[in-house]
């Protein structure tokens, strides 16, 4: 058998007397066509998109390498036997892709130097501008399956190449906010490894290793914030074919108790409303966003004198998962409102100083400033601990609105008419809230302990 370049090709016993004579006119024509892959006859690009059952019917077919070569008698271009490489023993996308990949690559840089695979080639010739590895799999000849060193193209990206990428695929689809709490874990995690290795140097060892330091100096809730954005990182990877798999997904996640507010009391809530009218009226009105918008502190940040239409009763808010929701000002919020028609509209409606302004900061900053002007402000004055914040406003009322619409309907009907005011988008997401804030409580049952 002739000797075939990176074990990739089929040759034949024989070679015909004629392809040395023609080999100089062979050379002058585009001998080839492009190699490709049969991935089962599924469009790779979108296998993510694919149900499993039809993942597993691509995956059922055997995937190849195929090209062809001009016929040296014909002058046609000729289809050349399939390439396997044994690769459909493997039952995964990435396994199978990882080596076809890499086989189609080098066979298309080798046809490029002049490989002709009728022929004995001078391997050291057209092999002595490609720096190799050399790795061991299993190819399908005519004759036999038989083992054969192939040489594979080191194509891997470094760690900081890799990150990068990445993180400018994640930041097109995230919300600036979202992005840059997402990026300071990833470049914190990146910071653990050198930048200028290859991305593979990452390993569930390590990786491992890097969230149970966060556990040990932080909390179960924070270190699996950190698995979930790693994870998305490498499902990146993985999908670009960066990586051949997303090993994080064998992580476990850590049981953690969820950090909650809890709900002030009829009294409380009286004493603050009352101080925050007299001594902080800007951040009165925040916090009654909050209360009868049922709006997130960070969404009410985001508002703008554009969004409030005073007229027709309508708040327009960026929400964190939908580009704009549309509700209702309640009179309750809009007999507290000042004056906006004079203001400019694409100024912010709160800024630390006065309403309507313009206010050059990141959200997540806005958002902490006024957490801690609350914290300043009624938090130690009130003297209320850990478990109280702005954010137990929304709790609160939430549950004061329920409690009153239960008054009259079925627990079913209470919450569809509860699902319009707080925007929750599906009934058991809504259920899952009521019950994390203790909404619906028992009625008293001492009688059935009698």
């Amino acid at each position: 058998m002739s000797k075939i370049l990176l074990a990739l090709l089929t040759v034949h016993d024989t070679v015909h007397d004629s392809v040395h004579k023609n080999l100089n006119s062979l050379l002058k024509k585009m001998n080839y066509s492009i190699p490709k892959i049969f991935t089962g006859g599924c469009d790779i690009a979108i296998w993510s998109k694919l149900s499993p059952s039809e993942q597993e019917k691509a995956l059922s077919k055997d995937w190849y390498i195929y090209y062809s070569f001009r016929d040296v008698d014909s002058g046609k271009l000729k289809r050349m036997p399939n390439i396997k490489a044994g690769v459909n023993k493997y039952k995964t996308k990435s396994e199978r892709l990882k080596i076809l990949n890499h086989l189609r690559d080098n066979l298309e840089y080798f046809l490029e130097k002049g490989l002709i695979p009728y022929i004995d080639n001078d391997l050291s010739i057209l092999n002595e501008e490609k720096k190799t590895e050399q790795i061991t799999v299993t190819i399908a000849t005519p004759e036999a399956t038989i083992l054969k060193t192939v040489v594979e193209e080191e194509e891997c990206m470094t760690v900081k190449e890799a990150f990068d990428f990445a993180l400018k695929i994640k930041k097109s689809s995230m919300n600036p906010t979202s992005y840059s709490n997402y990026s300071g874990r990833i470049n914190r995690f990146k910071k653990a490894f050198d930048d200028n290795k290859p991305i593979k140097s990452i390993t569930l060892k390590l990786t491992h290793q890097y969230l149970n330091d966060i556990l040990e100096k932080t909390s179960p809730r924070n270190r699996n914030n950190s698995r979930v954005d790693i994870n998305s990182l490498f499902e990146v990877l993985a999908n670009n074919e960066i990586i051949a798999d997303n090993f994080i997904k064998k992580i476990n996640i850590l049981k953690s108790v969820p950090e909650r507010n809890k709900t002030y009391t009829p009294d409380q809530l009286s004493e603050i409303f009352t101080f925050l009218d007299k001594n902080d009226p800007i951040l009165a009105l925040f916090i009654k966003f909050i209360s009868y918008n049922l709006l997130r502190p960070v969404e009410v940040c985001r508002l703008k004198i554009g969004d409030i239409d005073i007229k027709d009763k309508k708040l327009y808010v960026r929400a964190k998962n939908q580009p704009v929701k549309i509700k209702i000002i309640p009179d309750i919020l809009l007999n507290d409102l000042p004056d906006l028609t004079l203001l400019n509209p694409n100024h912010f409606l709160f800024t630390p100083t006065k309403l309507g302004d313009s206010w050059i900061a990141e959200e997540n900053n806005k958002r902490d400033y006024f957490s801690k002007r609350f914290k300043t402000v009624i938090k130690d004055t009130f003297n209320l601990g850990i478990d109280y914040g702005m954010y137990s406003f929304r709790h609160t009322f939430i549950t004061k609105l329920y409690r009153q619409i239960r008054k009259e309907f079925s627990p079913f009907e209470a919450k569809s008419k509860l699902m319009l005011i707080t925007g929750h988008s599906t009934m058991s997401a809504l259920e899952k809230y009521l019950r994390d804030i203790d909404a619906e409580l028992p009625e008293d049952y001492s009688h059935l302990l009698k």
